[in-house]
């Protein structure tokens, strides 16, 4: 009986430890997941959609809040001390936080600069935000679609060096996001060619749109926030009022962040209608919704223009904003 009992302690024992080891793979694996922490929505959106869950993604720049003048918090600093990845636009968009990455980042951690990858030197533009005589070239690559994919494949290539054992499920999903990357590309040739071709012009607060402009054929005829984000200057103003008479644009465009009482005023001055929901780093509809996404964001912004400058934005109607992983 003696023997009987002590193998069944031991049989008890052995259960044991099998269920044991049976939980602990998962719990090592949850642990072991790559930290990345991108800075703006737009990218943390693409990162999410390469990604899926497969990483734990914390955004560091928060939703509407001026990406340029960004300083992180104390608080960040445990967020970037932890991570294995950094996400970051580049181009001199997120210098406070790139300052902050290299004082605090642990060793081995990873840098990931997606328009420095994307295009060269002379390929960068400068202008009214963005002179170069300060140095810093415009870095608002992510709203020319083409520029996007690219910045997605830079995510699957660095994710698959830094994590091959979900390599698979990383090109999965790249795969199915750069092919509707190609959609939204196509689909934005596609509206622009129903705009009236004098239409095709932009007056925005902010000089976000160059790129996105060079790609689909629109001129940027000017933007309000001088260089140093300050208020522009009266003449300033009087110059394009006369500018927005003299183009015969049908509307002029203001930020959903950052409202602006001068291009108001142009507006009623010159009666160009303003329309104020542009969004450049700001993802649409609350965290989870289908829209909450890069593809929602520029979305939202092209039926939008392409309505108010004359053309048919239905053909968007057919694109699915949501994310491809989960």
């Amino acid at each position: 009986m003696r023997s009987v009992r002590a193998l069944r302690a031991l049989g008890g024992a052995v259960l044991a430890l099998l269920l044991l080891l049976t939980l602990w793979p998962p719990a090592v694996q949850a642990q072991s997941r790559l930290k990345v922490v991108a800075t703006v929505a737009p990218i943390a959106s693409l990162v999410r959609n390469v990604a899926g869950s497969r990483v734990d993604l914390t955004q560091l720049i928060p939703d509407g809040v001026d990406s340029h003048t960004f300083e992180p918090r104390p608080s960040d600093v445990r967020f970037i001390a932890e991570a294995d990845l950094f996400v970051l636009n580049g181009l001199n968009l997120e210098l406070p936080t790139l300052r902050l990455i290299n004082a605090n980042a642990k060793p081995g951690a990873q840098v990931l600069l997606l328009a420095d990858n994307t295009i060269t030197r002379d390929q960068w533009v400068f202008d009214r935000s963005f002179p170069e005589s300060r140095g810093n070239p415009n870095p608002h690559l992510w709203l020319n679609v083409a520029y996007a994919r690219r910045y997605a494949e830079l995510i699957r290539d660095k994710l698959v060096e830094m994590d091959p054992a979900n390599a698979d499920a990383y090109q999965a999903n790249a795969q199915q996001f750069l092919a509707r990357l190609d959609q939204l590309d196509q689909a934005i040739f596609a509206a622009v060619q129903t705009i009236p071709p004098n239409n095709r012009r932009l007056l925005t607060y902010h000089d976000s749109w160059p790129y996105f402009a060079q790609r689909y054929g629109f001129e940027v005829i000017g933007a309000i926030q001088p260089s140093d984000f300050s208020e522009p200057r009266a003449r300033d103003v009087a110059a394009i009022i006369e500018q927005v008479r003299s183009s015969g644009v049908p509307a002029i465009f203001g930020s959903e962040v950052f409202p602006s009482r001068v291009l108001e005023a142009i507006g009623r001055e010159t009666g160009v209608r303003y329309i104020d929901t542009l969004r450049d780093d700001d993802l649409p509809g609350p965290p989870g919704a289908p829209e909450h996404t890069y593809i929602g964001m520029m979305l939202n912004n092209l039926r939008t223009m392409v309505s108010a400058l004359g053309g048919d934005a239905s053909i968007f109607d057919t694109i699915d904003p949501s994310n491809v992983a989960s």
